[in-house]
């Protein structure tokens, strides 16, 4: 007979954990999971080792609602070097080009203002992007190059920041999918003298505020036991993000008890005030306590999509 599973705690919510670099996004997760002593954990898209920033990690039946986090819109703060371009378009990869770095304050104005707005982007080949169910960046590392679709993104928002010498920093502000490794190496070949990702820092996702984001050696201060081997978990539990946070962009419909109760047994529901249509978030009673993701149905109906499980215990 194998060993009892182990069995963790059901605790609920996000944490924003401020990323170090030269460590997996997965790694991180697993080192957060067993900080919270969580049985269930998942992060809302990956950073690369060399970058830093805001990684939400999904606790609980938090991790049900992890997808609304993957659609959202990001914000990065990225430095270059210009004049070498690299094969993974980053400072982790190999010098493959050296030029010279000649191009005016009026064509980088020019070659910036390429990016904004809707564009297509062909992924890098050291991307997470999965070809005949294996991730591009296997495929690269030997040497192979697989036929990649542009892909349509959009660049809210790019602001210069300052080109000193053979670095230039600039602030990213786009939609789901968006490499910013490959901007910089788009941007530099536009500029004619190739480019490549040094500091690349997460600064935003969604509406999560920068001054939310906790560090690894916070949090495993605050997991330091007490000379009893205790750790007193309320300070960890109280950096958790509400488990709804991840779909907060989406309009919220408030059931009364009555109706609430047949919406989570899985029935659509009717009830007046609703959306036309699309994803709502749905909560109940006077607490307007969060118990799921719905759609609208073409009979006007709140029907439900994914439920909260109440009994965590």
């Amino acid at each position: 007979m194998g060993r009892p599973r182990r069995r963790g705690r059901d605790i609920h919510g996000v944490l924003l954990l401020d990323k170090p670099t030269g460590i997996s996004s997965n790694d991180l997760l697993q080192k957060v999971k067993r900080i919270y002593n969580a049985n269930r954990a998942g992060h809302t898209g990956a950073l690369d080792p060399l970058a830093t920033g805001m990684l939400p990690i999904c606790l609980g039946e938090a991790t049900k609602f992890s997808r609304y986090l993957l659609d959202s819109d990001k914000r990065y703060r990225v430095i270059a070097r210009l004049g070498q371009r690299t094969d993974t378009s980053d400072a982790d990869g190999n010098v493959v080009e050296e030029r010279p770095v000649t191009f005016t304050a009026e064509e980088l104005a020019q070659a910036l203002e390429s990016f904004r707005g809707e564009t297509q982007q062909v992924p890098s080949m050291f991307s997470a992007l999965k070809h005949q169910g294996r991730p591009l960046y296997e495929y690269a590392r030997q040497g192979i190059t697989v036929e990649r679709e542009p892909r349509p993104i959009t660049v809210y928002e790019l602001q210069f920041i300052r080109h000193d010498g053979d670095e230039l920093e600039l602030e990213i502000h786009c939609s789901k999918g968006t490499y910013i490794r490959t901007i910089i190496d788009d941007l530099g070949e536009k500029l004619g003298c190739g480019a490549h990702v040094i500091m690349l820092r997460r600064v935003q996702v969604a509406r999560y505020p920068m001054e939310n984001m906790v560090t690894l050696e916070q949090l495993q201060a605050l997991a330091t036991p007490d000379e009893q081997g205790q750790v007193d978990t309320a300070p960890l539990d109280e950096l958790l993000m509400p488990m709804d946070s991840p779909a907060a962009d989406y309009p919220l419909v408030n059931l009364p008890e009555s109706v609430s109760h047949w919406f989570k047994l899985g029935q659509p529901v009717q009830i007046a005030g609703a959306p036309s249509d699309g994803l709502v978030r749905v909560s109940e009673g006077e607490a307007k306590k969060f118990i799921g993701m719905a759609e609208i149905d073409d009979q006007g109906r709140v029907a439900p999509r994914r439920l909260v499980v109440e009994n965590f215990d």
